[in-house]
């Protein structure tokens, strides 16, 4: 039977990381975690993951990459960690599935039960949600989350990650280059986005691949919260998100657990 490779890169993100652990336990047979000695801006960084649940050490495949990175092309510095993670996959198998995402990109584990993709690539469409369980972005619902292809079709997880794309389904035939090999999963999940304390927002800001948003128009902590208690976008696009109810859509652990993870839900 195929097992299942879950791959993702990590910056800081410790509670959504260990949370994604704890909803993927039994659909999941290895959890493989990237982190960088360096951010995407190519700066110095500690190691910062820290395994909450150890029942769990047995499964993750922890990759700490000391490989140095360019201080002038952040998009560079994140393909390069990405594309670590193939060292995490010495044991994976031609047959098995191996699936790529942020951290806050949590495939639904029901969808992984018996997994069966008639294409070479994947895509797990993932409702939406910011600062919040239960604050809901419409606006990008579904979203283009978690990736999967079988280990023998993996050639580059950048590749996946920029290249697989809705989008490329509706160009016409004769645009070969685009790839349109690509099952859509739906129901796919959740982007639990910016499930952060302000300070830690700021900093994902000023440090990930968008340097677009590193201004301090965008990384301010006093904006960063008035935008979270508005339940506004961080990005100034003047959109404004929804409370929704907290019901059995949401990942099985997340309800059974509902006193524990108070804090994010309003």
């Amino acid at each position: 039977m195929a097992k299942i490779f879950d791959c993702i890169t990590f910056f800081q993100e410790n509670f959504i990381t260990n949370l994604r652990f704890e909803i993927l336990d039994k659909s999941v047979d290895y959890f493989v975690v990237c982190e960088s000695i360096y951010d995407h801006r190519g700066r110095k960084k500690k190691l910062n993951f820290k395994l909450k649940n150890k029942k769990f050490k047995d499964k993750i495949i922890y990759l700490a990459s000391k490989e140095p990175m360019s201080n002038t092309n952040p998009w560079r510095n994140q393909a390069q960690q990405r594309e670590y993670l193939f060292n995490g996959l010495d044991e994976a198998k031609d047959e098995d599935y191996v699936l790529f995402s942020d951290p806050d990109e949590i495939p639904n584990p029901k969808k992984l039960i018996n997994l069966n993709l008639k294409k070479t690539y994947g895509i797990f469409l993932q409702k939406c949600f910011c600062y919040k369980f239960n604050i809901f972005n419409k606006f990008e619902s579904p979203w283009e989350g978690t990736r999967v292809t079988k280990k023998k079709n993996l050639k580059s997880f950048d590749y996946m990650r920029q290249k697989i794309l809705i989008k490329n389904l509706s160009y016409p035939f004769w645009k070969i280059f685009k790839n349109k090999n690509i099952e859509l999963i739906n129901d796919g999940g959740w982007h639990f986005n910016s499930l952060l304390d302000p300070r830690d927002i700021s900093i994902k800001l000023k440090t990930f691949a968008h340097t677009e948003f590193s201004g301090k128009n965008f990384t301010n902590i006093n904006i960063i919260k008035k935008n979270i208690s508005q339940m506004k976008d961080l990005f100034n696009r003047n959109r404004y998100y929804d409370k929704v109810k907290l019901d059995n859509s949401y990942p099985e652990y997340i309800i059974n657990n509902k006193k524990n993870l108070k804090k994010w839900i309003i």
